[in-house]
């Protein structure tokens, strides 16, 4: 049994999951909340096959929520050393063009994550913390970085390149990255083996649509083209993100306005998206709303629906073929809606869903079209977690 304990640190929270790699399989997995908040921190703890343990914390700090993950272990089980722990495994967000594989942590790497804070920063110094501190409260085990980037490394020049002065793009890092490339790299192979095809024979588009949404082109298994770009803002509507946007839009507002460069962050990032054309982030709350009557919540999962509609045609275009479109994360795992209005009348081009499928929940992958349409329309769940594992245990093992 080749165990891996998989980190993804947030600002406010760390989630975990102790996976048995070999056999895909997970042994625990919980989540620490509310760390440095006011009141007192959440710690939820489930070992597979038994009921969640929950209670409040004393968190202050990411050292401390860590201290609270090990305890948890040594309390409920299953103890991180009896259980044969070999690696540590850390999602970060963005890797730029330093990471295109995984890394052993060191030092050097930790420096070179927090070089990159400016390009993710409501991600990677939050990953970068908790790397650190796992490193002191978990000692004695390889502690391994996987960058959501890395997928995309397979990008071509074409599809990574901004049209803007060459030598300051050079000099600034500036183009294309993308994101969710782990999510992306771990349904991928689950969505060829639903179709029955060896990967390197499809041309499919990823939907991973969550609170973050994005959409990726997948050639041969390989990334070549993604909507998120330098940061995880462009492409898709997301939950609190924007999206595309004129940039025009920003230089408009900061002359009108004498809007701040930290405020227009903040309403790009954080005040945009669902939450700034419907007034909440969460799309079942969307959803009821617009089920309501609310037409700014309509509105909303239009603007959404178009939106990927756009990529989805702009990469079956690209990849001069589609074989899949394939749906992961929360929203598209769980929304029949949202899978609907954004799959709607595209029956022309070969995608067609069976409203029965549509409608049935199941946490296995499935295919939601026909069995005869040109086009396979699957729900894949995402494997972040197992998919950071596998990658770790890659490494450790050389």
């Amino acid at each position: 049994m080749s165990v891996v304990l998989v980190l993804n640190s947030g600002s406010s929270s760390v989630k975990y999951q102790l996976l048995d790699v070999d056999g895909e399989r997970s042994l625990a997995a919980g989540q620490v909340e509310r760390i440095g908040g006011q009141g007192p921190g959440a710690l939820e703890h489930e070992v597979a096959g038994a009921d969640p343990v929950e209670r409040e914390v004393d968190v202050p700090d990411h050292g401390a929520a860590l201290r609270v993950v090990v305890d948890a272990f040594a309390e409920h089980g299953p103890d991180l050393a009896e259980a044969g722990l070999v690696a540590v495994g850390h999602r970060v967000v963005h890797g730029g063009d330093r990471f295109s594989t995984p890394a052993l942590v060191d030092d050097g790497v930790e420096r070179a994550i927090a070089e990159l804070a400016d390009l993710a920063p409501l991600h990677n110094p939050a990953n970068l913390e908790g790397i650190s501190v796992a490193r002191a409260v978990v000692p004695g085990v390889p502690h391994v970085a996987v960058f959501d980037t890395a997928f995309h490394a397979t990008l071509p020049p074409a599809a990574f390149t901004y049209a803007l002065d060459r030598d300051l793009a050079r000099r600034e890092k500036l183009r294309r990255y993308g994101f969710h490339g782990t999510s992306v790299a771990s349904v991928v192979p689950r969505a060829a083996a639903v179709l029955g095809r060896p990967v390197e024979e499809l041309a499919m588009v990823v939907l991973h649509l969550g609170n973050g949404a994005s959409a990726t082109a997948v050639l041969g298994g390989r990334s070549v083209d993604t909507s998120m770009g330098l940061t995880p803002l462009q492409g898709l509507v997301m939950g609190t993100r924007s999206g595309d946007v004129d940039p025009s839009v920003l230089l408009h507002l900061l002359r009108r306005t004498g809007v701040s460069v930290e405020e227009l962050d903040a309403l790009l990032n954080r005040g945009s998206g669902l939450k700034g054309l419907a007034g909440a982030s969460d799309v079942r709350e969307v959803e009821s709303r617009a089920a309501d009557g609310d037409q700014d919540a309509e509105l909303a999962l239009e603007v959404m629906a178009h939106r990927i509609k756009h990529y989805l045609g702009a990469y079956a275009f690209e990849m001069g073929r589609l074989d899949a479109v394939v749906l992961t994360a929360g929203v598209g795992e769980n929304s029949s809606g949202v899978r609907a209005r954004a799959l709607a009348g595209l029956e022309a081009f070969g995608v067609v869903l069976d409203d029965a499928r549509n409608a049935e929940r199941s946490r296995e992958p499935r295919r939601i079209s026909p069995d005869d349409a040109p086009v396979a329309v699957l729900v894949v769940p995402t494997a972040e977690e197992l998919q950071i594992a596998r990658e770790t245990l890659a490494v450790v093992r050389g």
